[in-house]
């Protein structure tokens, strides 16, 4: 291996194992328990019994939904991965791009046996980093919608409560009592944790990540149009996806506006502050254009004559041009 191209270390696998996979492990554990397990109890939210804004009716079960969430997040999780697979790979075949490949990343060298290639090396950064941004997005949502306990639009459809009761007599009571509800206990709890949108938020991660993948990594240079086209389909993917949640009544528009911020926040935290756009991290191009420009000036203006100057010139070679002649003659 050239010098120039290989970087030793001894510590790189060790991080690896003991400190990232440590930390991404946690970060799924905590998104199963959100998930799967009743460890966090979502928050009582008081009501109005004739709340028009909850009283829409009951779109039915999630998996009834236009966008099944099964589906949802299989094309949220696999398509940002297998795009940056599938690119990463032809990049790396390619002779035009891998050059700039090999000179943004070097070879790592972490034994007498054992090197890192920077082929794997990146694969395994980007989409480690995309998985990692994928399940803390999820603790954001199932965090907010724990604490908050806001309720979803059709809640008053599942909730059923008994309207002729004391706590229900008046239009303008506000009902605080939680065992209030006569209908499914499922459906209620479901009910009761609309903010954020968790579509809206995964979607929009997933496709702004995608997006600074492609604008950041792929070149194109006989079509101008392909990468605007392709960042914008993904983009309007995902903001559809937030629409559908609101055409459904299945969440608010103060839910699905939320949820596009946290992810798209995410998102960009993860790409501009932890991959650095998608470059590698032994760049060394940018270091040799600052030394260049380093004994330069940092302003240069345009040199102007003063009258005084041209007068001064004048006079002299018109000097010249007559005591010259005279001191040849008397020589």
């Amino acid at each position: 291996m050239a010098s120039d191209n290989t970087l030793r270390s001894y510590c790189i696998i060790p991080c690896f194992i003991f400190v990232e996979m440590v930390i991404m492990a946690g970060t799924v554990l905590m998104a199963y328990y959100f998930e799967c397990t009743d460890t966090f109890g979502v928050h009582i939210q008081g009501f109005f019994c004739n709340d028009a804004e909850l009283m829409k009716p009951y779109p039915g079960a999630e998996e009834s939904s236009f966008i099944p969430p099964l589906i949802l997040y299989c094309v949220v999780a696999a398509t940002p991965t297998a795009t940056i697979f599938i690119g990463e790979i032809s990049m790396y075949i390619m002779k035009s791009t891998r050059e700039a490949l090999l000179a943004q990343e070097k070879t790592i060298v972490t034994g007498d046996c054992c090197y890192l290639n920077p082929l794997i090396r990146r694969i395994i950064r980007f989409i480690g980093v995309f998985a990692f941004g994928l399940f803390a997005t999820d603790i954001f949502v199932n965090a907010g919608q724990v604490v908050t306990g806001n309720l979803a639009p059709y809640f008053l459809s599942v909730c059923k409560p008994n309207y002729t009761g004391t706590e229900c007599r008046f239009s303008h009571q506000f009902v605080s009592n939680g065992n209030i509800c006569t209908g499914d206990r499922a459906a209620v709890e479901k009910a009761r944790k609309s903010f954020p949108s968790k579509d809206a938020s995964l979607s929009v991660y997933s496709a702004v990540y995608l997006t600074m993948y492609i604008t950041s990594t792929i070149k194109t240079k006989s079509s101008r149009l392909a990468k605007p086209v392709l960042c914008l389909g993904t983009l309007c993917a995902a903001f559809l996806a937030g629409l559908n949640r609101v055409s459904e009544y299945r969440n608010h528009c103060a839910d699905v506006v939320a949820g596009f911020v946290l992810g798209s926040s995410v998102a960009l935290f993860l790409g501009i502050g932890v991959v650095h756009n998608f470059k590698g991290v032994h760049t060394t191009p940018s270091k040799q254009k600052t030394e260049e420009y380093r004994g330069l000036p940092l302003m240069t203006f345009p040199r102007v004559e003063s009258p005084l100057e041209t007068l001064s010139a004048q006079v002299t070679h018109y000097y010249l041009a007559i005591v010259s002649p005279l001191l040849m003659r008397v020589m």
